[in-house]
């Protein structure tokens, strides 16, 4: 074997999940997934970030043999997603956006259950779901039913019930959507021990800035469809290249961009509506300079702020939009929805 191929060969068995022109279509019109192509390295936790209908969801249906793709392919734990869905199958574990346990059994029950979907025999099912139970800590609850348990339980027992088959490649769709900041850091903190004890390779999608942040080593920014960029959050944050500023002025009806283009270390100035959006190096020696260049052009300033690049700026920069509207809608959709299951249900 020549050097070239054992390098080629060695990169291969870094990689979980190969994706290649990823394409789903909906009634010969709609594209939920758009030529999508990307890699998850074994043991990392990488993230789909995007909102609502960007085509996250659609993406673990196809990498999860649940939707056919309409164009390209993909391996999972090297095998292929169209002809050998059988194995990948057995090979990833799934916890979905919904929750998917049956509220009329136990904990205990759900777990058993899932495992006998997987054809785990009883002998085994029985320890590995005590030992889920203790991971996720709802041991004192495991003979409780599920209509009992809260939604940060149901969401705890659903990672067990994704585990019980001891998956290689373990997806997430959304592990956090519609619980409380606390439930939500504690979650976190499962998945991180999923990756640190288990060496787990985690694929998740999520629309929250700080939890892509805070988990992922990489991250995909997925938009309409189409994957807009990957990086480490630290290498999408560089990639803007400078500090942001935004600043308004008093008279909003002028223009006023190509004053503070001509200040020296400022690269680029947006107006968005009475809103500049200005990229900028050294954004504390920068911003007076800006200020007195407006106030010698006639102007007063009445807001400025100054931030280092987040996510949302990257989101911003990439697709136009910020992620902080997606998800102040995102979250309204989630409440309507629950709202309206209760309703139905009768749980007002």
């Amino acid at each position: 074997m020549t050097q070239r191929n054992r390098r080629v060969k060695r990169k291969m068995s870094d990689d979980a999940i190969v994706v290649e022109g990823l394409t789903r279509v909906f009634n010969k019109n709609l594209v939920a997934v758009d030529h999508a192509s990307f890699t998850v390295r074994k043991g990392e936790i990488f993230g789909f970030l995007g909102p609502n209908g960007a085509g996250k969801t659609t993406a673990i249906h196809m990498l999860t043999t649940v939707l056919r793709p309409t164009e390209g392919n993909a391996t999972v734990c090297g095998f292929d997603i169209s002809k050998q869905p059988s194995e990948v199958r057995n090979c990833v574990g799934v916890v979905p956006q919904e929750y998917t346990a049956d509220e009329d059994l136990t904990g205990l029950e759900n777990i058993i259950l899932c495992a006998d979907l997987y054809g785990i025999p009883r002998e085994i099912s029985q320890k590995r779901a005590e030992e889920l139970l203790e991971l996720v800590e709802l041991t004192k609850f495991k003979d409780k039913r599920v209509e009992t348990y809260s939604g940060g339980m149901r969401r705890r027992l659903e990672l067990a019930c994704g585990l019980i088959n001891r998956p290689h490649v373990f997806f997430l769709d959304e592990p956090t959507l519609g619980l409380d900041v606390q439930t939500r850091v504690a979650t976190w903190n499962y998945i991180k021990l999923l990756k640190k004890e288990h060496g787990m390779t985690i694929f998740m999608t999520t629309h929250y800035l700080e939890e892509a942040d805070m988990l992922c080593d990489r991250v995909a920014i997925i938009d309409y469809g189409k994957i807009v960029a990957i990086g480490t959050p630290n290498e999408l944050k560089e990639a803007i290249g400078g500090d942001i500023m935004m600043l308004s002025i008093e008279d909003s009806s002028v223009d006023i961009s190509d004053v503070i283009e001509r200040v020296p270390r400022v690269k680029k100035v947006k107006k968005q509506d009475d809103t500049y959006r200005v990229k900028l190096e050294d954004g504390e020696e920068t911003a007076p300079p800006i200020i007195e260049a407006i106030r010698a052009a006639g102007h007063k300033v009445t807001r400025l702020s100054l931030t280092k690049p987040t996510l949302d700026e990257v989101y911003l920069e990439y697709t136009g939009r910020s992620m902080r509207e997606e998800e102040e809608g995102k979250e309204s959709f989630v409440g309507q929805r629950i709202a309206m299951r209760r309703a139905r249900s009768g749980h007002g």
